[in-house]
């Protein structure tokens, strides 16, 4: 490497972020885990389930930081994103019973919100599904209350109606929230129902996920992992986002069965999982302020492992895919010894 690519890697790279990079990997992924509440996070949770073992939770840090409570591995807490997982996964299963059509557009499943909505007939389920609507993201709007989440889903839509779109339907891919609005939207009106209930009903049900709900409102605020955000010292736990796609609350483990089962065939038929497979991926991460989450599956260990960090901002999300890393790391070695 050339001096001056040195020079300027070490002037102008964060240490917050070199410095986990750059530390030894511990033997264990409990002592990376410990070791990840030095580098700024307040509470972590790990959970592995590599097959032919059981799973492990692993904890560090501070479930509540005020009051001194210490991370719990079995606490709720707000998997954001993660949440899309499951609303991809309910797609699936409706497409298959012909409840649904992935070829039906925006303005057949919401004709009167579609007309404030570009492209609307020409923007398929399965593109909204897959990201590729080119409907612009409520969350990058300017005016999003991150502080005090909207409490009336009509208020999100009113950020993104008469918009112009990002780009013409299925021309690319860009991550946005606003598809999966719009899927619980569909998913309500298609069932007569809320697609919550649907999700309980047919997914986490028949899984024995008794510890994952689809709203902050619906669990004992005290079993919900406190959130905190880099340089602002209270507790945002009670910051409600009850947007679809991002809105569940779950354990680690809850999440980690679920992954498994989406994967291997437990949940889905034959039919739904190959519907499934050709609209969404197998792993998501999740953000909100105070929350940061992973849930991947490893093919080489064929291991789930999902993390929790009850810590957001400044350079935090690095360093939690950092750590993450580093654990994944951890079980690759010791699944070769």
């Amino acid at each position: 490497m050339p001096l001056i690519a040195i020079v300027c890697f070490i002037v102008f790279v964060p240490w917050d972020i070199v410095k986990p990079w750059l530390s030894p990997l511990p033997d264990t992924v409990q002592e990376q885990v410990d070791d990840a509440i030095g580098y700024g996070m307040d509470g972590i949770v790990v959970y592995v389930d590599q097959k032919g073992k059981e799973p492990v939770l692993y904890s560090a840090g501070w479930k509540n930081r005020e009051q001194k409570i210490p991370a719990d591995p079995h606490s709720l807490f707000k998997i954001a994103s993660i949440s899309k997982l499951y609303i991809a996964a309910a797609v699936a299963k409706l497409v298959a019973n012909n409840s649904l059509s992935l070829d039906k557009t925006l303005a057949d499943y919401l004709p009167q919100m579609a007309l404030r909505i570009e492209n609307s007939a020409n923007i398929t389920l399965r593109m909204l599904v897959q990201h590729r609507s080119g409907i612009t993201n409520y969350t990058d709007h300017p005016d999003y209350p991150w502080t005090n989440p909207y409490k009336d889903l009509k208020q999100t839509y009113e950020l993104v109606f008469d918009m112009p779109a990002d780009f013409e339907p299925g021309e690319k891919y860009s991550y946005s929230n606003t598809n999966y609005l719009l899927i619980g939207e569909i998913l309500d009106n298609t069932l007569g129902y809320s697609h919550h209930q649907y999700i309980e009903d047919e997914i986490l049900e028949p899984l024995g996920l008794t510890h994952t709900f689809s709203l902050f409102s619906e669990v004992d605020p005290e079993d919900v992992m406190s959130g905190y955000f880099v340089g602002y010292e209270d507790d945002i736990k009670f910051n409600d986002f009850i947007q679809p796609g991002g809105s569940m609350v779950a354990t680690a483990a809850d999440v980690g069965i679920f992954l498994r089962a989406l994967i291997d065939g437990t949940l889905l038929t034959a039919q739904e999982q190959e519907i499934y497979s050709s609209i969404y991926v197998y792993e998501h991460t999740g953000l909100l302020p105070g929350y940061q989450s992973i849930a991947k599956y490893h093919k080489d260990m064929d291991a789930i492992v999902i993390q929790f960090v009850n810590t957001s901002g400044a350079y935090s999300w690095t360093i939690s895919e950092i750590i993450y890393n580093r654990i994944v790391k951890i079980l690759k070695l010791q699944t070769v010894d």
